[in-house]
């Protein structure tokens, strides 16, 4: 969230930047009142405790002088200014509590050269890399490769858990775990992540931590016995690992990966890229997570996308990176980069990366901070990305490397992962 100090001095920016966010619920103006109400009540605090500091030196002072002095209008005074400096306080904490409810709706600020637009169509392709894949044959899309390869079951799919989940099966099960496998293995030992194997259930201080409650509360799914949460991404679990701790200098930036399963209920998302593996309630994804010190973040978002880009580069899928305009980003990120593959079955780009700077935005929730150099507390700077996430990364792969027999060529760097394999057949 962002810190309320800063809404006060700046509240036209943080009125404007809520609405090129289209977020209608942000209440900018009661944040000031009520932060201006709360200051003037710790004036009186402290006006307060002057007055009672003032009265028990006079006390002391009168029994000094005679100890038999009269002092129970003085002793009453004090008694009767000590409750209003508790009622006070208990205004302040509902003031507080009101603020805080407030405030966890107003959206992380977005970075200067963020693009502003409602949606999408104000995105900027930044560069792209290859060639958009040109077959000399009609390319078929991913689900009829599937079903014809035998290795995408939709039917027995949606006998088990219904519309858009996801069954693999044989070759296919096996190219989902090797591409998680390789991409597991780049980041660690080619990018210098850490690699984490999380909890796929969180409490509800994680969901709120990264900010997925409440603005996306109605896309979460939620156990109804227990007050845990399927993890919309490896995002939550890892970003959460520091909440409430104080970190050294020394130990930035810290690196995270991790592979999960991913869960979401795409409330209201369905009415388009229903078929096949484009959208579905289940996926999987490996994730990066950084911790970097505030002054090294912009630096830190440029590895990181390039981090994610290598893989597709070693997969040999042409992409473009694009710059999210402020409509179309995310409620807490300052600044997003979206990978997108193309697929020319589908014949259309397909995200299968996204990289965020979210600043100290998440970092406030989480409470997460460090000790600088200088020997200041201070928030740290919190990023992900995506590295990559299946199964449209599959969907490239199925699509680019489909041949005219229906056959699908492997990606050279994929074959130790499956024991050699060079192609998916019939």
């Amino acid at each position: 969230m962002l810190d309320v100090k800063f809404i006060a001095e700046n509240a036209d920016l943080v009125r404007k930047n809520a609405a090129a966010k289209n977020e209608r619920r942000a209440k900018i103006d009661e944040v000031v009142a009520l932060n201006d109400r709360r200051k003037k009540l710790q004036q009186d605090v402290d006006k307060a405790n002057t007055q009672i500091n003032a009265l028990s030196q006079k006390i002391g002072a009168a029994k000094k002088a005679d100890p038999k002095a009269d002092i129970s209008a003085a002793q009453a005074e004090s008694k009767a200014v000590k409750e209003s400096i508790k009622a006070t306080e208990e205004a302040m904490k509902e003031i507080e509590k009101e603020l805080e409810g407030l405030l966890q709706w107003i959206p992380n600020i977005a970075r200067e050269d963020v693009p502003v637009g409602e949606d999408a169509k104000a995105n900027t392709t930044v560069r792209t890399w290859g060639e958009r894949t040109k077959l000399d044959f009609k390319p078929k899309p991913h689900w009829d490769l599937g079903k014809d390869l035998g290795i995408l079951d939709e039917e027995r799919a949606a006998k088990l858990s219904g519309s858009n989940f996801l069954l693999l099966k044989g070759a296919g099960a096996a190219l989902e775990r090797a591409l998680i496998n390789f991409m597991i293995d780049l980041h660690v030992r080619s990018h210098g992540y850490t690699e984490i194997w999380p909890p796929f259930l969180v409490n509800r201080a994680s969901m709120y931590g990264t900010g997925q409650i409440p603005k996306l509360e109605d896309d979460m799914y939620r156990l109804r016995d227990d007050e845990l949460w399927l993890i919309p991404t490896a995002e939550v679990p890892v970003t959460n690992l520091h909440r409430d701790e104080i970190l050294t200098h020394a130990q930035l930036p810290i690196l995270y990966t991790s592979y999960t399963a991913c869960f979401r209920r795409e409330a209201g998302t369905y009415s388009k890229d229903t078929r096949g593996m484009q959208r579905i309630h289940q996926f999987d994804k490996v994730e990066m997570v950084k911790f970097t010190h505030p002054d090294k973040s912009w630096a830190e978002l440029e590895t990181l996308t390039a981090n994610a880009e290598e893989v597709l580069q070693k997969l040999g899928l042409p992409y473009r990176v694009v710059l999210l305009s402020t409509g179309d980003m995310s409620f807490a990120s300052a600044k997003t980069y979206d990978l997108e593959a193309w697929a020319p079955g589908l014949d259309k780009w397909l995200e299968v990366s996204s990289c965020s700077n979210f600043t100290d935005f998440q970092a406030r929730r989480l409470n997460c901070r460090f000790r600088d150099s200088d020997g200041k507390v201070k928030f740290v700077h919190t990023l992900n990305g995506s590295g990559l996430a299946l199964p449209r990364t599959v969907i490239a792969i199925l699509e680019n490397f489909q041949q005219p027999d229906g056959s699908v060529v492997i990606p050279e760097v994929l074959r130790p992962y499956l024991g050699g394999l060079q192609s998916l057949r019939k």
